[in-house]
């Protein structure tokens, strides 16, 4: 018995997931640029500092998760084009990533989820945070991203003179910081092995759980990705939908229909 969830009237889910899409990068990109080019840190600043990097951390975890809508074409349903434009952009921006490579890779993650040969798991150290942060750190962050980041702050620093310490904490650790919090609350805690415990204690065969965080707590730690099975077995779904989903029981009851991811 299938839960019953119906998507968004397909006009409405493309204004709101424009709009939506629109809001987080258009303020992720808008404090990158006051931050190296307006502000100039201090000693008497440097609390504004710290919590304007904590905001831009977690707006780069939602320009990530726009990305992720995009491959799934639930960011402009009817429209590839459009989502692979905003797709590409985005993860260019975001750290010189290749839409189409990360793009496979994602499909990949949901076709093996949580087996050998999913991107995103690493089978000989499923219960290890680090060590499996390591795994992932090296096969999504390659040369051209690492080539993008040092170009960027190379021109920063070197050609427009601003002060490493600002490039440091209004772009690196906002940056850095995203991404270990999108692998710790969107890949490590649903994907992981508990002591004890091995694949046949998930649910099914996407090899996931979900969190039960509130939604206010779901939204702040990453978009909604700790409803990590509604998104599996729903990809289809928006990430500011996902909570509907939840309440539907998408999480509680396996689907019999399945869905393209």
């Amino acid at each position: 018995m299938n839960p019953h969830f119906a998507l968004p009237e397909r006009g409405f889910q493309r204004a709101a997931g424009l709009a939506l899409a629109l809001a987080i990068a258009g303020s992720w990109l808008t404090i990158h640029a006051w931050g190296m080019f307006v502000f100039e840190i201090s000693w008497s600043n440097w609390p504004l500092a710290l919590g304007v990097a904590v905001v831009q951390c977690w707006l780069s975890v939602g320009v990530f998760i726009v990305c992720h809508d995009a491959m799934h074409g639930s960011l402009v349903p009817g429209h590839p084009r459009v989502n692979g434009a905003i797709g590409a952009v985005l993860l260019a921006l975001y750290a010189g990533f290749a839409w189409k490579q990360l793009r496979d890779a994602h499909f990949a993650h949901h076709k093996l989820a949580g087996r050998a040969g999913d991107p995103d798991f690493d089978e000989h150290h499923p219960d290890n945070f680090w060590r499996w942060y390591g795994t992932f750190f090296r096969r999504y962050f390659g040369w051209r991203s690492l080539l993008f980041v040092h170009t960027v702050v190379g021109i920063y620093w070197l050609v427009l003179d601003i002060p490493m310490v600002q490039i440091v904490l209004l772009y690196g650790l906002p940056a850095l910081g995203s991404s270990l919090q999108l692998f710790y609350f969107g890949t490590f805690r649903p994907h992981r092995h508990m002591p004890g415990e091995d694949a046949s204690a998930f649910a099914d065969r996407h090899n996931t759980r979900s969190e039960d965080f509130g939604t206010l707590a779901s939204l702040a730690s990453c978009f909604h990705f700790g409803y990590h099975l509604e998104h599996h077995r729903r990809p289809d779904v928006p990430w500011w939908a996902l909570p509907a989903a939840r309440r539907a029981g998408v999480g509680r009851v396996e689907l019999t229909k399945k869905v393209p991811a």
